[in-house]
């Protein structure tokens, strides 16, 4: 998450599954996952399952007024 801003009211986490490497295909994409209202700078994922490659998680930051873009996208696979 970016550093703390005063600005900023709360940070919105999108995710999705996937099972292969490299960018996301059109064909067979998972649907976003939506975790809404985040009002720290960390935030602590639960209920991923073992050997699941989460693709595309980013984070939108948001005041009262409007949305900001999308962080560039990130990779995490759990072990």
């Amino acid at each position: 998450m970016p550093e703390e801003d005063p600005r900023i009211d709360h940070f919105v986490l999108e995710y999705r599954k996937t099972n292969f490497d490299g960018l996301p295909r059109l064909k067979g994409e998972q649907h976003w996952e939506v975790i809404d209202y985040i009002k720290a700078t960390q935030y602590t994922l639960s209920g991923l399952k073992f050997d699941t490659k989460y693709m595309n998680l980013r984070v939108q930051a948001c005041n009262k007024a409007v949305a900001g873009e999308y962080s560039d996208p990130i990779t995490l696979e759990t072990k």
